[in-house]
């Protein structure tokens, strides 16, 4: 094919899209492929250790339904990568639900592809001993041990899967945690377009309509990729792409602007032209891909840190704020004493810490906000250190005053919030494979 036109649904699935932009883009632009990423390592470990969306399944099912709807009558491919936000076993198989109650609501028939990206404990122990597993800069140390109180791996697939379940004649497909840009870069490969360009589309793709000149809200975004050039334009006439605003996307996400590495290939931009077409359409070219000796996937894992309680306050007094690093200070060993004093618990059993917000050293500071925020072993431990702390920070001395005081202003009952189980990243790590599909196994449903 000399031009493939690849659609973007929004930025992430469940976030919204108008539904006249995708219609648009399918019906007028002509799209080949609807694609929408649905999830992020942006939003912190907890969805991936939990199991749990950060969407909303209404959200999600309102997304859906408008694109397998524009897809079946285009017949047209639906790609979903990195399903329920973290890829994750459960993530994809909420979102498998919610496909398959649409189909059920419209009486939809069409054939469903399900790409899992989890990986499990023994399958990444064998990685790790024959030697095939390497840390990014920066990773956390990790081993066996480490190991086995991870709660929840996934791997990163690149566009392989996708174009896998695509040949096999999928309508729709599901996928767990992808490469944002493999999403979008997948059809244009299966099409023979292994090409700078098609990669270069893809990464201006991945956010949607972020790579307008001002994104009023989330919505769609176009793509012609061709074998030497890619053209974009939002399908919103109420949005513009320039060739800034296409530039300026290949700042988003990237510690180096003019190299990104995709999974086994890496894109050179140093060199690309950005040409407006006209006032709403930008052309790019001399965008350059080389394959990598070795395909990687990265790994992304979650494990268990305990359980953290929270109080949230204000500071408005003149003289707190003007000392409001010693008094921290001497609030925080005052406060640790006492913990240790009330519950038995030692500063090895806990962390605790201050996080502000605001300026005191403006010169019209006006209120700063103070979040005293512990993560215990418990969630009784972490209930109790954050009692004992608001309560001691509330009454804390300062030597410019006399008598009983009040030092910050708590703006909610409960003052002290139980935030849950919480978790930290625990892999930034690639592993070597032979295949690029060994890690994702594909099955199909007929719905």
């Amino acid at each position: 094919m000399n031009e493939v036109r690849v659609l973007a649904a929004t930025g992430m699935l469940a976030t919204g899209f108008k539904e006249e932009s995708l219609v648009r883009g399918v019906t007028e632009f002509k799209a080949d492929v609807i694609g929408c990423d649905s999830g992020s390592c942006d939003n912190g470990p907890y969805y991936l250790g939990a199991g749990v969306p950060i969407s909303s399944r209404a959200a999600a099912k309102r997304d859906l339904r408008l694109m397998i709807r524009e897809g079946l009558k285009a017949h047209i491919p639906v790609l979903v990568g990195s399903a329920g936000t973290a890829g994750g076993k459960p993530h994809v198989d909420w979102m498998v639900d919610i496909v398959r109650e649409i189909a059920a609501e419209e009486g939809y028939h069409f054939k469903l592809a399900v790409i899992q990206s989890e990986i499990s404990k023994e399958q990444l122990r064998s990685y790790m001993r024959a030697g095939r597993m390497s840390p990014l800069d920066p990773a956390p140390d990790f081993d066996e041990t480490t190991l086995e109180k991870t709660e929840r791996i996934v791997g990163v697939m690149g566009p392989e899967p996708f174009i896998e379940a695509m040949r096999a004649g999928a309508d729709v497909v599901i996928a767990g945690r992808a490469s944002d840009t493999s999403i979008y870069a997948a059809y244009p490969i299966m099409k023979g377009m292994d090409t700078g360009s098609a990669w270069h589309a893809a990464k201006i793709l991945e956010c949607g309509a972020g790579a307008v000149e001002q994104r009023i809200y989330p919505d769609c975004m176009m793509a012609w990729v061709r074998e030497d050039s890619v053209s974009i334009e939002p399908p919103n006439p109420l949005m513009r792409c320039t060739p800034v605003s296409c530039l300026a996307h290949s700042l988003y996400e990237n510690t180096d602007p003019f190299v990104l590495v995709e999974p086994g290939r890496v894109l050179q931009i140093k060199d690309a032209k950005y040409e407006a077409e006209n006032d709403r359409r930008v052309n790019i070219s001399n965008s350059r891909l080389e394959f990598s000796p070795r395909y990687t996937v990265k790994l992304e894992g979650a494990l268990k840190a305990g359980y953290r309680a929270f109080a949230l306050g204000g500071i408005r007094d003149p003289l707190i704020l003007r000392q409001l690093d010693s008094f921290l200070d001497s609030s925080r060993a005052t406060i640790m004493k006492k913990i240790e004093a009330s519950t038995g618990l030692t500063k090895d059993d806990y962390r605790f810490q201050y996080r502000v917000y605001g300026n005191p050293r403006a010169e019209e500071p006006g209120e700063i906000g103070i979040v005293m925020e512990t993560i215990a072993d418990s969630p009784e431990n972490a209930q109790s250190i954050i009692a004992i702390a608001s309560h001691t920070f509330l009454h804390h001395p300062i030597k410019e005053w006399h008598g009983h005081q009040s030092q910050i202003a708590y703006p909610y009952s409960p003052i002290v919030v139980e935030n849950g189980v919480v978790y930290n990243f625990c892999l930034n790590h690639v592993i070597e494979v032979d295949d690029p599909l060994e890690l994702f196994p594909i099955r199909y449903e007929e719905l």
